[in-house]
């Protein structure tokens, strides 16, 4: 039974998910098409098992997703390897893939990737995901490291806690006078159930989550999307509805009245993990101990 996995067909099939196209691959390995389908379809072989969806862009099948996630765990060991023999290839760097949600990449990530030490060289790649949802690009191998709302982890993966990150409901004063009748708390959910609502897109839930908790079901059915974290702020400051802030971009708001805080004692928090791959790599090592530290100095 041949058990073993050949580099140059494992390579070959990350090249292919990465370039898109057979003709793609074949050009970044300088290579032809037909070597490149044929070592996809030997390592199927080897496999036993369908590894690629062939449409365009093509996209790994869940075995072809395992297969995926061990090349590129293996092109991160090589480098490691080569950069401590001293053998660093000409010119290059090494490129690191974070999935991390938008709320953390606008208030204190990018702090994080500034206390990695610049000795390693490395390169970001940063993917925008919902924190429910970035474990699911680590078990794609789409990413290295993840920020998650979850703290089961991926498998081949550790994982530790950061901290909450805390949002609280908030609108503009002008719509709280025009949507929610004034200032009084009485009422409030359901006076929030009818309003329009600010929301990230149309998976975000926090805002029915808060109602729910309020006793109420869902928020209204004028909902907005604001699909990045910045513009959802502003959105709610200037009363196109309310919606759950974070904390710390809500704080300044608040001092400077352009946002209210609509009920100062039902805040969220949101649990926050880092995931990453296990291996033995110094770059992983350092983007680690730059994220837990930035993240116990931001998050609660």
């Amino acid at each position: 039974m041949m058990t073993e996995l050949p580099l140059d067909q494992v390579r070959t099939l990350l090249a292919v998910v990465d370039e898109g196209t057979f003709d793609a691959a074949a050009a970044a390995l300088h290579v032809t098409p037909s070597a490149v389908s044929q070592r996809v379809k030997a390592l199927e072989q080897r496999t036993g098992r369908v590894l690629l969806v062939r449409t365009k862009p093509v996209r790994p099948t869940e075995s072809g997703e395992v297969v995926v996630r061990f090349a590129r765990q293996l092109a991160r060991l090589e480098r490691d390897a080569l950069a401590e023999l001293g053998m660093p290839g000409e010119g290059e760097v090494t490129r690191v893939s974070v999935a991390v949600n938008a709320d953390s990449l606008a208030t204190w990530f990018l702090g994080a990737l500034a206390r990695v030490p610049e000795r390693d060289r490395l390169c970001f790649e940063l993917r925008r995901e919902d924190e429910t949802r970035t474990a699911e690009l680590l078990r794609e191998g789409l990413a290295m490291a993840a920020v998650t709302s979850s703290p089961e982890a991926v498998a081949g993966c550790s994982v530790r806690a950061l901290g909450r990150m805390r949002y609280l409901a908030a609108a503009g004063p002008e719509f709280v006078e025009r949507c929610l009748g004034g200032s009084s708390r009485e009422g409030l959910a359901n006076r929030l159930a009818d309003a329009p609502v600010v929301t990230f897109d149309r998976s975000d839930d926090i805002q029915d989550g808060f109602l729910r908790e309020l006793g109420r079901g869902g928020a209204s059915r004028i909902r907005h999307a604001v699909p990045t974290s910045e513009g959802f702020v502003e959105s709610v400051a200037l009363g196109l509805g309310w919606g759950m802030v974070p904390e710390v971009q809500a704080d300044p708001l608040l001092r400077t009245g352009r946002l209210v805080s609509l009920a100062p004692d039902r805040p969220v928090d949101v649990p926050l993990y880092w995931q990453q791959w296990k291996l033995d790599s110094p770059a992983l090592a350092a983007l680690a101990d730059a994220v837990t530290a930035t993240a116990s100095e931001t998050l609660r």
